[in-house]
């Protein structure tokens, strides 16, 4: 039975945490948010599911209709989104066969490699090491704080200046920093990462302007050890008809790296191991409908959906308004 958790807020704005295994869900009497339960656990020693166990049950809840009502939110947040921190790594799922077997000839080939290319080999051959031991590290990129996380439902918004808003449908490790520093992995969400494709394409080295952009995550937080192969669906929705529509694997059985290769080569880091810190971290993609030359327009709705999540995240794309910048010198 898969445990997973959402966040709900009624229409008057009283959030309450939701607990959800098979086609049941229920309340959690006395549980505002998922990171005051995960602190909860992690004070008392307990596990996650174990917490949830103990908690007293509520109401039953239907979580598709409440999704379809937009009362679910993102499952996790901070009182001050200046706490979350959205990272993410890339190049770091093999795709399928075919492309693999590609890239290896066109390395073969090739006099000199790209940085793209050597880090992606690098990552087949040492992202996944013996335990307790450390590999290779990937590639790296910082989206934002928790301002730039918006609900399952919600609009993506692309700033003014972008030249392009695409999918990146990835999954999407969810952690507390406890109080002692230590990293705790929640779980799992459905994600997408969204970037400026075309921006990263023109220049690999404007990669980071490419990434600071918003995001979204699914509603449900899926507790427990991470499943070794997930198979999902990715589709792009112009004025209510499928624009674009394709299959997405992910799960270390589909990567080039284990989890906590990618998970030890960002909390190494002292800055991100600050007690009572959320950090929300993107695993990669290989499906991509910018790849297939699609371009996206504002109004299109991004949909995304994987077993074993029971509901999707289904965004609109919107364009920000300029917004003029100016520095004054003091």
């Amino acid at each position: 039975m898969n445990l997973r958790l959402l966040q709900h807020r009624s229409g008057n704005g009283r959030r309450s945490v939701i607990a959800a295994q098979d086609s049941e869900a229920h309340f959690l009497l006395g549980v505002g948010s998922i990171r005051a339960l995960a602190l909860d656990a992690i004070a008392k020693g307990l596990s996650l599911a174990q917490i949830v166990a103990a908690a007293p049950k509520g109401d039953a809840v239907d979580i598709a209709a409440e999704f379809e009502a937009g009362r679910l939110i993102a499952p996790i947040d901070h009182e001050d989104a200046a706490h979350v921190q959205l990272t993410g790594t890339g190049l770091t799922h093999l795709g399928s066969a075919e492309g693999r077997d590609k890239m290896h000839r066109e390395a073969a080939a090739a006099e000199k490699q790209t940085d793209s290319m050597r880090m992606f080999l690098e990552g087949l051959e040492g992202g996944k090491p013996a335990p307790g031991a450390v590999g290779q590290q990937p590639e790296w990129f910082y989206k934002g704080d928790g301002s730039q996380l918006v609900g399952p439902t919600d609009p993506l918004t692309m700033p003014a200046f972008a030249r392009d808003g695409g999918e990146e449908p990835e999954i999407a490790g969810i952690y507390i920093i406890g109080p002692d520093g230590r990293p705790y992995r929640l779980g799992l969400a459905l994600a997408n990462e969204f970037s400026d494709h075309v921006t990263e394409r023109h220049n690999y080295l404007w990669l980071a302007h490419s990434k600071l952009r918003q995001a979204s995550l699914g509603p449900e937080l899926l507790v427990g050890p991470a499943p070794e192969h997930i198979e999902g669906s990715s589709r792009i929705l112009r004025n209510g008809e499928v624009l674009w529509e394709k299959p997405f694997l992910s799960g270390e059985g589909n990567m080039s790296h284990s989890l906590a290769n990618l998970e030890h080569h960002h909390f190494k880091y002292d800055l991100f191991r600050r007690p009572g810190d959320v950090h929300v971290h993107f695993f990669g993609t290989a499906t991509l409908s910018f790849a297939d030359g699609v371009q996206t327009q504002e109004g299109d709705v991004f949909e995304i959906i994987a077993a074993p999540f029971t509901l999707p995240v289904r965004n609109p794309l919107k364009r920000a308004a300029p917004v003029e910048v100016t520095v004054k010198v003091l």
